[in-house]
């Protein structure tokens, strides 16, 4: 699979292949930089692969070069991780990084947009798990029809922002990897700071409201919208966690939290 690419592009093996549920990837050098080797086999990683080639660096790692599904992208080296600071007393410092590399991605570009996925049909698995199980779904389901029966102006969305997908790139900084590309209201890309289930601190006692605080001043949120985001977004992946037959706990319990506030 990846033999004719090393080829046309010159590289060099620098660890062992990965293999994902949507992508293969296999660490390289590509003119003496660290570089990742991705081949996109799921429609979600080829409308992030464009994502990505749009951003040209701004807010998220380079794409060095690109040929049908697959993409040479910059390769982060660094040991330090979003996830490590959030769990070792620096939480608000990782939330505040996270924020300021979303602003970035974020950012209005001249440049004509690539074809993204609308985020009203990202949604789609929430309402059928609303007339499945009732209850906070439904909750969540109804965040979600208030926030699309009201738009804001859209824009181009990471679609998966949390703490493994922003890399410390050293001295550009940190930078975001792996989007679906996405497009809608900017508060979406907020709401999985909140819902991460890999992070065990989410549902930690007075963690949603506190990170809740930063994210409201570093992205000049409405509080209420905000809240709806994160209802909504953790429904929709408390949906693909039953679907895949896993536990939707923790988001769940998000939810429950984020639907007290609301109604606060």
């Amino acid at each position: 699979m990846f033999g004719p690419l090393i080829e046309r592009w010159s590289l060099e093996p620098d660890g062992e292949p990965i293999a994902t549920r949507s992508s293969r990837l296999l660490p390289v050098r590509w003119r003496g930089l660290p570089a990742m080797l991705k081949i996109a086999r799921m429609a979600e990683e080829k409308s992030g692969g464009r994502l990505m080639r749009w951003c040209d660096g701004h807010g998220a790692a380079r794409v060095f070069a690109e040929a049908g599904d697959a993409i040479l992208l910059e390769r982060a080296e660094s040991r330090r991780s979003l996830f490590h600071l959030a769990m070792t007393g620096s939480d608000d410092a990782a939330t505040r990084i996270i924020c300021r590399t979303v602003a970035m991605l974020h950012a209005p570009r001249a440049t004509p947009l690539p074809e993204l996925v609308p985020l009203d049909r990202w949604f789609e698995a929430l309402e059928p798990a609303a007339r499945a199980h009732g209850g906070i779904f439904e909750i969540c389901a109804g965040a979600a029809r208030f926030l699309f029966t009201d738009p804001h102006p859209p824009t181009v969305l990471h679609g998966d922002i949390h703490h493994g997908n922003i890399l410390d790139f050293g001295a550009r900084g940190w930078l975001a990897i792996d989007p679906k590309g996405l497009y809608g209201d900017r508060g979406f890309d907020y709401a999985n700071l909140f819902c991460n289930p890999e992070l065990p601190v989410v549902t930690a006692p007075g963690r949603l409201q506190k990170q809740f605080a930063i994210v409201l001043t570093e992205a000049r949120l409405e509080a209420p919208r905000l809240l709806r985001w994160i209802l909504a977004y953790a429904g929709l992946s408390a949906a693909w966690f039953l679907q895949d037959g896993e536990s939707a706990e923790n988001n769940l319990v998000v939810a429950e939290i984020a639907a007290a506030e609301l109604n606060h």
